[in-house]
């Protein structure tokens, strides 16, 4: 697990690597050595970035197979989770189409290019240079029914995803209670997260190297649109948390918004200072037993699956994030493209581990569906993990409200 001071040691690194940049001057061994990190670190990325995205989405798939039996209970859990994840992302796209300062800031990058060439083209869902609605149907069926072994080589994210809720769904429906393959698929998602930490752990390190390499971009106006970026963020995060989820409360349960916070405080201020849902998730049983009135059998079904499926603070935020870094790094948007991050956020949530950052993979797998170059995911790692914490309470809020969706309709 990371340390709490895990956020310093980023900021430090990338304020190391720039001011490392500004002093050093013409060193060529060091401009070659950063160049090696980086480019490794994000190899590295890559490597872990298809085999996690397919592994956590088809655990997180064959977690929802007692769904069936569990009748309307099942069905109802699954619509509201559904909708309400709709609902965030749309929440953030309209934020961040109304609400955008930064783009009275130069871009940070000019051409993504001169990254590396790591944008990796063939990952992309849409080309901004086509309109045609029927070609742009064309692609997106090509890739979403692509052999899922060239899929997984060639980073086609969509069809990674498909791919996997297609498998997991056949799985959950065919195998048997006590087939060892739900563990196994958990216990590959796990080895998937373990390798992931692994890599992560030298994010110090590759960042030192992304600031050292692009100290001619970063700048004040980079800080300052990160802050805005985080603005953003928090507000959109604040009215989904404060005002559509305890509406929805309210409709399910009558209990006003003000006094259906009040209840739920104690696992909103433990997701808040943990960062992970999975961590709240014994808290947030004992409160709706007690406190919302939830029998113990829906909330034993609703709140395992909603830490797992249900994230709607992960995916308002990622498609905040996509479209910032698209700006920032000169990558073009359209409506298509738009459409491409609101699917591809509603899904990548499914089966996002509940840690701290633990969407990150999602984030990656949205950057990739619209052509964002894996690099600009360091500029989001410098105020990723406050802003985590935020999105982690209304993950938690959206499934404790969900037991009341489940208690009234099911």
């Amino acid at each position: 697990m990371q340390s709490r001071w895990f956020p310093l040691v980023l900021l430090a690194a990338a304020l190391g690597g720039w001011m490392t940049a500004e002093l050093a001057g013409d060193w060529m061994w060091l401009d070659h050595l950063t160049e090696l990190v980086r480019t490794a670190f994000f190899a590295a990325l890559k490597m872990i970035v298809a085999p996690l995205i397919f592994f956590s989405l088809f655990a997180g798939v064959m977690e929802l197979r007692n769904s069936s039996s569990m009748g309307r209970l099942g069905a109802v859990t699954l619509a509201y989770y559904l909708v309400t994840t709709g609902i965030a992302v749309c929440i953030g796209l309209i934020v961040v189409l109304w609400f955008h300062p930064w783009t009275s800031l130069p871009p940070l990058v000019d051409d993504p290019s001169v990254l590396g060439g790591l944008t990796l083209a063939d990952a992309r869902l849409i080309d901004p240079g086509d309109g045609s609605t029927l070609t742009l149907v064309s692609n997106l069926l090509l890739r979403m029914l692509s052999n899922p072994f060239l899929s997984l080589s060639q980073m086609n994210v969509l069809g990674i995803l498909v791919a996997a809720i297609l498998f997991g769904l056949a799985a959950a429906l065919t195998v048997s209670e006590d087939s060892p393959l739900p563990k196994l698929m958990r216990d590959l998602a796990q080895i998937t997260y373990r390798v992931a930490a692994w890599v992560l752990r030298a994010l110090p390190l590759g960042l030192f190297a992304i600031a050292y390499q692009m100290a001619d971009q970063i700048s004040l106006d980079t800080a300052t649109a990160l802050l805005q970026l985080g603005a953003a963020v928090l507000g959109a995060t604040a009215f989904h948390g404060l005002v559509v989820l305890p509406l929805l409360g309210w409709l399910a349960s009558g209990i006003p918004p003000w006094r259906l916070l009040s209840k739920i405080a104690a696992p909103l201020i433990t997701a808040l200072s943990t960062s992970s849902s999975a961590a709240t998730l014994p808290l947030s049983m004992q409160t709706a037993e007690e406190k919302l009135g939830v029998d113990r059998a829906r909330c034993a079904f609703v709140l395992p699956l909603g830490a797992t499926a249900n994230m709607d603070g992960t995916a308002l935020f990622e498609g905040i994030a996509a479209i910032f870094l698209a700006y920032m790094f000169s990558v073009d948007l359209n409506t298509t493209s738009i459409i491409a991050i609101f699917l591809v956020a509603m899904l990548s949530s499914v089966g996002a581990p509940g840690i701290p950052s633990g969407s990150m993979a999602g984030m990656q797998m949205v950057m990739l569906a619209v052509g964002i170059p894996l690099e600009a995911i360091g500029l989001l790692l410098l105020i990723e993990r406050p802003l985590d914490t935020f999105r982690t309470a209304v993950n938690v809020e959206g499934d404790l409200i969900a037991t009341l969706v489940a208690k009234r309709f099911s």
